[in-house]
């Protein structure tokens, strides 16, 4: 056991030297990122929502002031609230998103673009360690190696900080902060401590992440849950292909296409429609009744006819397809309202701390070892 202790501590050691600066970035990121909505939702407060009026635009209504206020637009979602008070939402792909007054049409709004753009550079960073075009492969590689690192640093660090006497007397040390007379054993305490507190936490960050990054976890988790993994689909053409120009069309239909997806879920908190829709009419429906309360079902309808063609809720979706639902808002804590997004935020800059901790106590390590052969070196 002495021999697995020690090499899994060198091994704790290598895997923290080298990913430690893009894990010290995607905790810095991770925590900023921690309350991106809340923190746009109060900003932009004056733009989501609005006097409610006496009546509402149609839906093709609506659409049409927003191509009549910005005409070289190309909407790519339209969303809306069962909320009376709140604007509807157009999503214009790279130009951003524009918040409408449903009683007028009016633009209320095109976000708060500072501070988007602050969290844009953050989830850049998070992401892909700001690499952009042909370079994102590369940093989505990196960011995801790294993740691993730190799921094997959160695990084996854990192992590490247990102590070897089983008493409260080798336990009390290490389970809190307490004042040190050298920076090497505040280092210490800190990395220990820290790690402590933060490691279930971090285990399950990094966990989800790689759910989000890898195929391979993802479908480890149907394999695990006994279902099927389903069959990879083809990749997207490349967007100077011909044929993934497509040309946007708003169906005449519209109007009746939005009242049967409305019909399709009674009591939906929001719906949200994917734009163009030359065939298929995407619809992204919120029913408000899970308790995952991002869960999301889906319903596609015939463009031309209105008939169902696909209705796929999530409560009919197996235990893979929820989980993997759930793990991409447990990564960013939202799963579990704001006390998550704290838990969250804390574990992060936690997180930041354990890399600096660590540095600190290899490069007093390294030094020491260093002045320790020189003083062998100079011996006659």
């Amino acid at each position: 056991m002495k021999i697995f202790r020690k090499t899994l501590f060198w091994l704790h050691l290598v895997a923290g030297v080298l990913g430690g600066i893009v894990i010290f970035i995607m905790c810095v990121t991770g925590a900023a990122l921690s309350f991106e909505k809340n923190i746009l939702e109060r900003v932009e407060y004056g733009q989501r929502f609005v006097t409610v009026g006496e009546k509402r635009l149609s839906e093709q209504e609506l659409l049409a002031k927003v191509l009549e206020q910005k005409p070289n637009a190309k909407p790519s979602s339209m969303a809306v609230s069962n909320n009376p008070a709140a604007s509807v939402t157009f999503a214009l792909g790279r130009e951003g998103l524009v918040f409408v007054d449903p009683n007028t049409g009016a633009i209320t709004g095109e976000g708060n673009k500072s501070l988007r753009a602050f969290f844009g550079t953050m989830t850049d960073l998070h992401r892909w360690i700001a690499l952009s075009g042909d370079g994102r492969p590369i940093g989505k590689a990196i960011t995801g190696a790294c993740n691993l690192m730190f799921l094997f640093l959160a695990i084996s660090g854990v192992y590490i900080w247990f102590p070897r006497k089983f008493t409260w007397k080798h336990f009390r040390p290490v389970l809190w902060f307490r004042s040190t007379e050298s920076g090497k054993a505040r280092d210490f305490n800190w990395h220990n401590t820290i790690g402590f507190w933060s490691s279930l936490v971090l285990v399950i960050l990094t966990i989800t992440a790689a759910i989000i990054s890898y195929q391979w976890a993802g479908n480890l988790l149907y394999t695990l849950t006994g279902n099927e993994v389903p069959t990879p689909q083809a990749p997207a053409p490349p967007k100077n292909a011909p044929s993934a120009e497509q040309a946007f069309v708003i169906p005449e239909n519209i109007n009746s296409l939005w009242s049967r997806a409305a019909a399709q879920s009674e009591g939906w908190k929001s719906i949200s429609m994917r734009l163009p829709a030359a065939k298929d009419a995407v619809f992204t429906i919120d029913e408000g009744k899970s308790l995952n309360i991002f869960a999301r079902s889906t319903l596609t309808l015939d463009a031309a006819s209105g008939e169902i063609t696909k209705w796929d809720p999530y409560e009919k979706r197996n235990a893979a397809q929820q989980l993997r639902s759930w793990s991409r808002f447990t990564h960013t804590g939202e799963s579990f309202g704001i006390i998550g997004q704290i838990i969250g935020f804390i574990a992060c800059i936690g997180g930041a701390f354990l890399v600096y901790t660590g540095f600190a106590l290899t490069f007093r390590r390294l030094t020491g070892w260093v002045r320790k052969r020189s003083n062998e070196t100079s011996l006659p």
